[in-house]
């Protein structure tokens, strides 16, 4: 996000700009959990970047993975050759999951930090679920028949309830925890007030902290944690993941819990390919930038969005509680606002230089933090003073912000027609995870609106 802002932003002023990706999409990670959930296609939330620039002669895009660059002379190593040298080099890499060293969790558990992870999620939540549910037709509901009429039933019509049972355990309480933890315990919730659920499932949140949300005041945690027990999440606190093995976990307290699925929220780092590079870095590795987002010691190099640590200058209140390590500046978290502000403003640095001007300091403008819990089921705290706000208000503001941000308006539209028919069918996720997946409308103006997402 924070590079195709920077190419953009660039390409309005008539700037050629090589944009360079191993994948040929820009994907938008705050939906990824509605994919693996069945609430929306992998398409609405992967725009390709060829469409994205398709009116912007000056922007060239590479489908390469870069294996490295040369930082002195802004050349960039790729599958393809080098590219450059370049007057000036962008690193707006993104992030990866830390997954902090656990024995296990790269091998066995499901991160949630790109589109083919959303993707794969999905496919393992969909065969879980059905090894423990009915097949369709074959439940038993209360619209189907009276409780007294199910006991009279011939036992032989009467459908088998299975001993198979499946546990998700979701590794941490941040965002990403929250909203899977969400969905998915809505998903179970919607299979049992259906009767599809032969054997029993159980979704499991799992955070080494006190409290969900963390950067969230103590208020809207509380609602969060209420919402989610709601739904039948069982939240542990006080305990860390030390270990993930194919079917379980261990505890930080020596237990172990069983997990058919192991769904990994508990933080992101740089990818690998920063630590070859030969910049400074920090906190989960990421490269450290001055204030105005350049990296020091190399003219003509910028860091923007997840892969860098961006000085918080701007807001010295919040500045203060940031979560930084000791002996460490306050920076900015990875969060999508940021990576879209400072996309822009590094174009903005970029073309100061090439007039032959100086640069600004990046100031973030914080506009707030949103999570989404489930159906009418959101937090939302609004500008620099978090103005608290909860419930059925904050979920409409947050399907309508995170539609707005939604690159291209197929992918706004399909977004909108997919939540309202989930709003109005509200067990159609359930169904759809059983038996399918939501469908994409076929554009017939644009049939080449299609990333291509290999999972």
């Amino acid at each position: 996000m924070a590079g195709v802002a920077a190419a953009t932003h660039l390409a309005k002023h008539g700037v050629r700009v090589t944009v360079i990706d191993r994948n040929d999409y820009l994907q938008f990670q705050p939906l990824l959990y509605q994919v693996a959930t069945s609430q929306l296609p992998a398409e609405d939330v992967a725009r390709p970047l060829q469409t994205l620039f398709a009116d912007s002669p000056t922007v060239t895009v590479v489908q390469a993975e870069v294996t490295g660059a040369d930082l002195q002379r802004r050349v960039v190593h790729t599958s393809q050759g080098d590219i450059g040298p370049a007057d000036h080099l962008v690193v707006a890499a993104g992030s990866t999951a830390n997954f902090f060293g656990t024995p296990g969790a790269a091998e066995h558990s499901f991160p949630l930090y790109s589109v083919v992870d959303a993707e794969r999620l999905r496919r393992q939540l969909s065969g879980e679920l059905r090894r423990v549910c009915l097949p369709a037709g074959a439940e038993q509901t209360a619209a189907s028949r009276s409780a007294d009429e199910a006991a009279a039933a011939d036992p032989a019509d009467r459908p088998v309830a299975s001993q198979d049972q499946t546990t998700v355990v979701i590794v941490g309480g941040g965002p990403t925890g929250v909203e899977t933890a969400g969905a998915v315990g809505e998903l179970v919730d919607a299979l049992v007030r259906e009767g599809r659920l032969a054997g029993s499932a159980k979704v499991q949140l799992v955070d080494h902290g006190h409290a969900l949300l963390k950067p969230f005041t103590q208020e809207s945690q509380q609602y969060a944690l209420a919402k989610l027990q709601k739904i039948g999440v069982d939240v542990e606190f006080g305990l860390a993941v030390t270990g993930v093995q194919a079917d379980g976990v261990t505890l930080s307290d020596g237990s172990t819990r069983p997990a058919h699925t192991v769904v990994w929220g508990g933080g992101v780092s740089a990818p690998p390919v920063v630590a070859n590079l030969g910049a400074p870095t920090g906190h989960g590795g990421r490269i450290d930038v001055a204030a105005d987002l350049s990296v020091p010691g190399f003219p003509g190099v910028w860091a923007i969005g997840d892969v860098a640590n961006i000085p918080d200058t701007h807001d010295q209140e919040r500045a203060a509680g940031a979560d930084s390590p000791p002996g460490h500046p306050p920076t900015l978290p990875q969060l999508g606002s940021v990576a879209v502000q400072s996309g822009e403003a590094v174009a903005h640095n970029i073309r100061a230089v090439l007039k032959g001007k100086g640069t600004e300091p990046f100031a973030y403008r914080d506009k707030g933090i949103m999570a989404m819990i489930g159906r009418n089921a959101a937090v939302a705290e609004v500008g620099r003073h978090r103005h608290e706000i909860h419930g059925p208000v904050a979920f409409i503001a947050w399907l309508g912000l995170h539609a707005m941000l939604l690159s291209g308006v197929h992918s706004r539209v399909d977004a909108f027609l997919q939540w309202a028919n989930g709003y109005v069918h509200k067990d159609r996720a359930a169904r759809l995870e059983l038996d399918g997946q939501p469908d994409r409308i076929a554009w017939d103006d644009d049939s080449a609106d299609r990333p291509t997402i290999d999972a």
